[in-house]
């Protein structure tokens, strides 16, 4: 049986097709709203925004993992929605992603709200705890930060 290969994608929007968001928000809102029972505004607008990059890994058979990235007004990136198929998990997407992430964002300060059993995957990264944990959905969340990078 012929093994499938895996393939970072990065698009700003209106270089995406319909299918492919489509696909995009169905594993969001399949992860977000169902399996973590959290019913929130899904389409918040920030989607399209001219700033904001999408990332996915895909197997040619739809994404296995996802992550947004948006430009803040301060200047600074802010990582959001990184979210894993369930039938993906355990295999380092989410790794991998958050690696060619980073390589997008840069050596800009970048910004994320991680859910805080999370904060260990995240400082592996290079973030820092940023504040004091919060609940948001009846999950608990932590700001991390991970500064601009001197070159």
């Amino acid at each position: 049986m012929p093994q499938q290969t895996t393939q970072i994608r990065t698009a700003s929007f209106a270089d995406l097709n319909a299918r492919t968001f489509h696909d995009l928000l169905k594993l969001r809102i399949d992860v977000f709203v169902v399996e973590q029972n959290c019913p929130y505004p899904e389409l918040d607008g920030r989607d399209v925004e001219p700033g904001t990059r999408h990332l996915w890994l895909t197997d040619g058979d739809g994404p296995l993992a996802y992550l947004r990235i948006l430009a803040d007004p301060d200047g600074a990136a802010r990582i959001g929605r990184v979210v894993v198929a369930p039938t993906a998990r355990g295999g380092g997407h989410a790794g991998r992603l958050m690696t060619a992430a980073l390589e997008v964002v840069g050596n800009r300060p970048c910004v994320l709200e991680a859910q805080s059993h999370l904060v260990p995957f995240y400082t592996r990264h290079g973030f820092a705890v940023s504040g004091p944990e919060y609940v948001e959905d009846g999950i608990p969340h932590t700001p991390m930060r991970r500064e601009a990078i001197d070159v």
